[in-house]
């Protein structure tokens, strides 16, 4: 009985011992965090607009506040689509700080699912040059609107022709093409599901933005509710703290409820800010941080 128990604790020594050595060694690497934060560009769109930031200094921007992750929104460089030399010094700013590219939000390139064949067509076409864009500064997938006109059978029907017509493009550059909830049907969960299902395509997937569930004047669809249903083919995460309900309201974030939806579909890449300006990018991150421990812990 001595001797096993002898080696019971040689054992165990032996095996803290290991442990110890590995955390130590090089190659270790310590479990990833649940979730990482990134940047929206929207989150700063006054200061863009009004050119008290440079779009090339976005990246920097992010860097300052602790943040090492950026989504960029086209609107603040429409002209510089096919200007290799302007996104090649997009890309070493924020690799020279560090900074990952996540994602290309897109914007004012037409609806993918007009009622018009034609217009429909020029739309997938106008987004092209985005996807190549976006290869370019490291991206993984543009975000488009899913926008569309007519009965809630027929928009399903318009928009998952465009938006699959755009997803094979984006295919075949290794890109994704993901629709975040926007307004109109879009901001109804069902609805978008319908039309992520139809087009049933790895490369395509949803966006989901905690604050954009409003359909229109007193109509919305419940913020937590629609995250658990499009969390499944998300590719990303947008944060906003207001929330709404099934009749309209708006309310405050309950940040951990919601991230606990958002871990609970397997989810753990970036959950990008949004919102506020650079008193609600603060506020944000402090939350994101503090959910993200309480849940670690929980």
């Amino acid at each position: 009985m001595k001797t096993k128990m002898m080696d019971r604790r040689s054992f165990i020594l032996q095996s803290s011992s290991v442990l110890a050595l590995t955390a130590c060694s090089p190659g270790f690497q310590k479990p990833k965090k649940l979730f990482e934060i990134s940047l929206a560009q929207w989150t700063i769109n006054k200061e863009l607009k009004s050119g008290q930031i440079d779009n090339l200094d976005f990246a920097k921007v992010a860097s300052d506040h602790g943040i090492f992750a950026i989504e960029y929104v086209n609107q603040f460089f429409m002209d510089k689509a096919k200007d290799t030399d302007y996104l090649g010094e997009m890309k070493r700013r924020a690799s020279d700080l560090g900074v990952t590219s996540v994602l290309l939000m897109c914007d004012r390139e037409g609806s993918l699912g007009d009622p018009e064949e034609a217009k429909r067509k020029q739309t997938v076409e106008n987004h092209r040059k985005w996807i190549d864009a976006a290869k370019t500064l490291g991206c993984h997938s543009i975000r488009v609107n899913a926008a569309s006109e007519g009965s809630y059978d027929e928009q399903v029907k318009l928009a998952t022709d465009g938006l699959a017509r755009l997803t094979e493009i984006g295919a075949s550059q290794g890109i994704s093409v993901i629709v975040e909830n926007h307004g109109g049907l879009s901001s109804n969960a069902d609805w978008l599901l319908e039309v992520i299902r139809q087009v049933d395509h790895p490369h395509c997937g949803t966006l989901p933005d905690f604050g954009n569930f409003r359909i229109k004047d007193g109509v919305s669809y419940d913020s937590y509710r629609g995250i658990d249903k499009l969390m499944p083919w998300a590719k990303g995460v947008s944060v906003k703290d207001m929330v709404w309900d099934d009749e309209g309201n708006q309310s405050a974030l309950d940040f951990e409820r919601m991230l606990r939806i958002v871990l609970n579909h397997g989810y753990h890449g970036y959950c990008g800010i949004e919102y506020g300006g650079f008193e609600g990018l603060k506020r944000s991150r402090e939350r994101l941080e503090r959910a993200r421990e309480a849940l670690a812990e929980s």
